[in-house]
């Protein structure tokens, strides 16, 4: 049975006023990034009419597209302004690397699955954000040849806040992550570097993300 036609567009516009200003996303960079970024591109075709959906969405390999408040509120914790170099850690399908595409000046981008890594590449190009480097590796490690990031957003739960991607950031840089000691259930933090060896914390809520495997991560 063929799938009735949607306005995705409107669609979009509905979710970022109803799950994101109605929750209290104020950064009018992230609300045009999200109003802006085909969100069904990114999620399997069969679920393309839950794109906007106030949940979270299997991608395939034991992977999910993050809910978009989630993605809305891990990118204004950022506070970006235009110019930076962002690394997102957790590429899924590419998803939150183009809402971050619109907001930065460069965005490296990280999975640790190969055949995410090649998925996400092809719908990034066919959304139109093709400048987003794409790697396949361990997370956990970072990126140190591209270092040092003004900001880093990762899309999976640590254990503890990884050494190595502190190390990368820029003074002044802040890292998303979501930590906690059990699969399953983290706290949101925003660690902020202030000098080379003062890093501020900020918590934000509880989440629930696939954990981060890796040398710094889950074994």
């Amino acid at each position: 049975m063929r799938e009735p036609s949607r306005d995705y567009g409107a669609l979009r516009n509905l979710m970022v006023q109803d799950q994101l200003v109605r929750r209290g996303i104020t950064d009018q960079r992230v609300l045009r990034a999200m109003g802006r970024v085909p969100r069904e591109l990114f999620v399997p075709e069969h679920l393309r009419h839950e794109a906007y959906d106030d949940h979270p969405l299997p991608i395939g390999q034991g992977q999910t597209i993050s809910q978009p408040y989630i993605v809305a509120l891990m990118a204004e914790a950022l506070e970006l302004k235009g110019r930076e170099r962002v690394l997102d850690i957790g590429t899924g399908s590419g998803y939150a690397a183009a809402v971050l595409a619109c907001m930065a000046l460069e965005v490296f981008s990280m999975e640790k699955i190969p055949e995410l890594a090649r998925q996400a590449e092809n719908n990034l190009r066919d959304a139109g954000f093709s400048q987003v480097r794409v790697r396949c590796g361990d997370g956990s490690l970072g990126w140190p040849e591209a270092a040092p990031f003004d900001g880093i957003c990762v899309a999976a739960g640590a254990p503890a806040v990884p050494d190595a991607l502190k190390e990368q950031l820029s003074v002044g840089g802040r890292l998303v992550i979501p930590v906690g000691q059990e699969h399953g259930l983290q706290r949101l933090l925003c660690i902020t570097r202030r000098s080379d060896q003062r890093f501020d914390r900020k918590e934000y809520c509880d989440v629930r993300f696939v954990p981060l495997l890796g040398q710094e991560g889950w074994s």
